[in-house]
């Protein structure tokens, strides 16, 4: 159950009234019929929606409702990588359209289209191990597809800057972090020195997906014989050029991170045929001929980060700003996390 009652017209954080006049001025003769959405379940950031007229259906993504950080849940930036990205070796939704104008729903937004997917958020979905093992091939091939293409193909040389990637990331988190929690914290202190401290040498530089696990990637619904392909990868919200990595390392996180109670993602054993933290690393490693000789500061990176996105959420949950179930982990989230970084560090 939502925390919010409904407006009059539409489901939390959406007026249909106001989108449906959005609509038929910007995009006129597409709505074929009323408008209605629902929310689609899973993110825990931005929100997204799958919108109807009955006939069509799109996808509707906005940031979420309360304590926004700073630079984070641009919809431009969603919007600009996924339209330079359609078309290329990484698959994305078709982009339809901005909306900037806050007048409208709050907040900017933006509409897509709509891809009948399947998120494997259950490891009892996959039929086979061969499906399974090949679900985490193919999630590390995309990335590898994403890392490989060069910004300025597609249009994204002002995207981001290379120069100083690591050092700007981890003063921007902590920042992030000191806005979700005013008090503070001598652990994530502590971590922020030791990762400052610690830098690597970035490899290369491309453009970073920022968030990129299994959940945020939509299979097709044919899982026979071993098949698993993916229709489209989502949640660009942290898209940027920098250090490719740092998206190996999150995508490491999420997979070890699982394995231990009160994750944010269901454990993908090896057991079912699953890759491990390990092999997905390795594959990349091999395909990409990156040096991942100092991929442990990007694992403690990406609990660090995945404990500052925790803080964000376990904010909004406690002001009652979030739209669905499951938000009660987060608190303990974010602290487990801070403690893994700070253990990875310590090894280093």
């Amino acid at each position: 159950m939502s925390n919010h009652p409904s407006p009059p017209d539409g489901p939390p954080g959406l007026s249909l009234s106001q989108l449906t006049g959005w609509f038929d001025a910007t995009l006129p003769g597409l709505r074929a019929g009323e408008l209605s959405a629902e929310p689609i379940v899973g993110g825990r950031s931005n929100l997204t929606y799958r919108l109807t007229d009955g006939t069509s259906q799109w996808a509707l993504r906005r940031p979420p409702m309360g304590h926004v950080l700073p630079t984070a849940h641009d919809m431009a930036r969603e919007f600009t990588v996924i339209s330079a990205l359609h078309g290329s070796a990484v698959p994305v939704p078709e982009p339809i359209a901005l909306c900037a104008d806050r007048e409208v729903l709050g907040e900017p937004f933006y509409l897509m289209s709509f891809i009948d997917g399947v998120v494997i958020d259950d490891p009892g979905l996959l039929p086979s191990p061969a499906a399974a093992r090949r679900s985490t091939e193919a999630l590390v091939d995309t990335l590898l597809a994403l890392h490989q293409i060069e910004p300025t193909a597609v249009g994204l040389t002002e995207f981001g800057r290379a120069e100083g990637f690591l050092r700007r990331q981890v003063a921007r988190w902590h920042k992030q972090f000191q806005a979700s929690v005013p008090e503070g914290s001598a652990l994530e202190a502590d971590v922020v020195q030791s990762l400052s401290a610690q830098l690597p040498t970035s490899s290369r530089a491309g453009i970073v997906h920022g968030d990129y696990r299994l959940t945020n990637v939509l299979f097709e619904r044919d899982f026979t014989d071993g098949r698993a392909v993916i229709q489209a990868v989502v949640d660009w919200e942290m898209a940027t050029l920098g250090d490719p990595l740092t998206d190996v390392g999150l995508l490491y996180v999420y997979h070890e991170q699982a394995r231990a109670a009160g994750g944010v993602m269901p454990d993908f054993p090896s057991s079912q045929g699953f890759l491990s933290a390990d092999e997905m690393v390795r594959r990349y490693a091999r395909a990409s001929g990156i040096d991942v000789g100092a991929l442990g500061w990007y694992i403690a990176f990406g609990y660090f980060k995945l404990a500052v996105i925790a803080a964000g959420i376990h904010a909004r949950f406690a002001q009652g700003k979030t739209v669905g179930e499951g938000f009660e982990i987060f608190g303990a989230l974010r602290d487990s996390t801070l403690a893994a970084a700070h253990s990875q560090l310590g090894e280093l």
